[in-house]
């Protein structure tokens, strides 16, 4: 697999993710740096410098996907419901992302460009966001922590990544 610095060396990278399925990926990962105990959505927000408000949107979201054990009370807080290396990026992004058309022309509405019935850049995106699926599918959260680049200590230091 290609390093991100070479990547990075022939120009930006200019793929966007919406800021709940950063939050959310953001959040499994620190869930999974802390196998066997519960954390909180207060530890989250501070160490992953992330807005109260927005994680409990977020939380409740992948609990109701079924990607994390939510525990209210005194004992309380949040862990993965599944191992992370059953849950893929892929898994994530699908389920937070796919609501969001890549353009307006994959609107299951009525698209305002004409070209619609026969765009040939529209097949071309799709095909494209298939591919962005598909490669994610292959990465498990439990790569991510890993995969010899340090992301497991910093977690477990409390400090989440950007």
């Amino acid at each position: 697999m290609e390093s991100f610095d070479s990547i990075c060396s022939r120009g930006s990278i200019d793929v966007r993710i919406t800021k709940r399925t950063n939050i959310a990926v953001r959040l499994m990962l620190y869930c999974a740096s802390q196998p066997g105990r519960r954390v909180t959505k207060s530890e989250i927000a501070e160490q992953c410098n992330i807005s109260e408000n927005h994680l409990a949107h977020v939380i409740n979201a992948l609990g109701q996907m079924g990607y994390l054990d939510t525990q209210r009370g005194r004992s309380g807080g949040l862990a993965l419901a599944r191992s992370a290396g059953d849950v893929s990026l892929g898994d994530i992004f699908r389920s937070l992302e796919s609501g969001v058309p890549l353009t307006e022309c994959f609107s299951c509405k009525a698209a305002s460009c004409d070209a619609v019935p026969s765009c040939r850049l529209r097949m071309a995106l799709a095909n494209a966001e298939r591919a962005f699926y598909e490669t994610l599918d292959d990465v498990p959260l439990s790569e991510l922590l890993h995969n010899g680049g340090g992301l497991m200590a910093q977690l477990t230091e409390g400090a989440c990544p950007p």
